[in-house]
């Protein structure tokens, strides 16, 4: 069982709203947080809710981001609509990021609730922390992005730096390049930035290549594995593994911050990877474990992406909720009666029967050989070749190169 563990949750956090049709509802967030209380998750006696979640004032947010954006999101936000060119140059008034009444408060509540978590694991209240909220990963300094508007993973990752902590890790498993996070400490050496995606010759933002490494000052210290479309469990997997816990042992963190959208899923609207929830439980259970192998247990979990409101995000997150807690739940089990009898009187639709996509993948490891037609297996050799050296690693373990 993890010891203690914070679990971050305030109703307002889904006021963060872009409105009716946007994919980023908070009714996906609100059923997953629902469907691990109906699993008893957040009750378990090692298991403390941190609540309530007030905004971070803008000081915090200064860490990160440029003042004018800030006063431009703030100005936005009290009027409720986007002035025009003059706001739209910020990122935000657009299809992606549309302006709302409220906007800075909500986005500000968002990245207070990791912060939260954070200060939480840096204190030695907990262990580990996870906040589903978070994971806005896109927004840029001066720039929103992606749905995104204030960067929450950035300002954790600068407020640890300015209590001294020297090194952070950063594993970002959404189905989108970690840019934001990325271009934020591009040249810290003090920041490790892996994140696995599509690539970004098939979806948005359209950078995350393996060959970039970081900043003149912080080479190999930005990791980028993209996978091609359709990649599904078996492929991810393997990328995975043969890459992440070697670098991780190498930067010997003293944290370690993963994001975890489930926009990987089969069934994402808005993008082409083919994971299970199978898949994505494992993933899970990866983390862990690297989080006690390699950074002493301190272990902050936040959400992201992932558009299947329904059918995977309540899945996926709650067996992200009950693996960060310790109380893995089976995934033959059912989901409880009164969760399904929730979402089809509140929204007319069945939920699926089990917590379980029916898939049973493992990851298949470099000793097995090199497949020199695979995609999957050239974007692995990619990316090791561009950092593995960096680290005193050798690219070529396996005998691919």
């Amino acid at each position: 069982m993890s010891k203690k563990v914070g679990v971050v949750w305030d109703e307002r956090l889904a006021e963060y709203d872009f409105g009716a049709g946007h994919p980023l509802t908070p009714i996906r967030l609100q059923l997953a947080m629902r469907l691990a209380a109906d699993f008893d998750l957040l009750i378990q006696p090692n298991v403390q809710l941190l609540t309530p979640i007030e905004p971070l004032p803008p000081v915090d947010l200064l860490r990160v981001h440029d003042g004018d954006y800030i006063n431009a999101v703030i100005r936005a936000s009290e009027i409720g609509f986007c002035l025009g060119a003059s706001d739209r140059k910020w990122g935000f008034g657009t299809a992606d990021v549309p302006v709302f009444s409220g906007m800075h408060e909500a986005s500000c509540r968002i990245a207070g609730a990791t912060l939260a978590a954070t200060r939480a694991v840096h204190a030695g209240d907990v262990e580990h922390a996870v906040n589903l909220a978070g994971g806005l990963h896109h927004a840029m300094p001066a720039a929103a992005s992606g749905f995104c508007v204030y960067n929450d993973v950035a300002v954790s990752i600068a407020w640890l730096l300015d209590q001294g902590v020297e090194r952070i890790a950063y594993v970002d498993l959404d189905v989108h390049h970690g840019d934001g996070v990325q271009a934020m400490f591009w040249d810290d050496p003090r920041v490790l930035t892996i994140s696995i995606h599509e690539s970004p010759a098939s979806l948005f933002p359209g950078t995350g290549w393996p060959s970039e490494i970081g900043g003149s000052g912080a080479l190999g210290t930005a990791v980028n594995i993209a996978l091609p479309a359709g990649t599904g469990d078996q492929g991810w997997l393997r990328a995975f593994h043969a890459v992440v816990p070697d670098l991780l042992e190498a930067f010997d963190p003293q944290y370690l911050i993963s994001q975890h959208g489930v926009d990987t899923h089969a069934q994402d609207p808005l993008a082409n990877l083919n994971l299970s929830i199978d898949c994505q439980r494992m993933s899970y259970e990866a983390m862990h474990s690297w989080a006690h192998r390699y950074s002493g247990g301190k272990w902050v979990v936040v959400g992201g992406g992932g558009y299947e409101w329904l059918e995977v995000v309540p899945r996926a997150w709650t067996h992200l909720i009950a693996e960060v807690g310790g109380h893995r739940v089976d995934p033959g089990a059912e989901l409880p009666e009164e969760f399904r009898s929730y979402v089809e009187g509140t929204y007319g639709r069945s939920a699926p029967v089990r917590m379980t996509d029916g898939r049973n993948p493992w990851p298949r490891s470099l000793a097995e050989g090199y497949d020199r037609g695979g995609e999957v297996d050239q974007s692995i050799s990619r990316t090791r070749a561009a950092v593995f050296p960096r680290w005193g690693l050798a690219a070529d373990e396996a005998g691919w190169l």
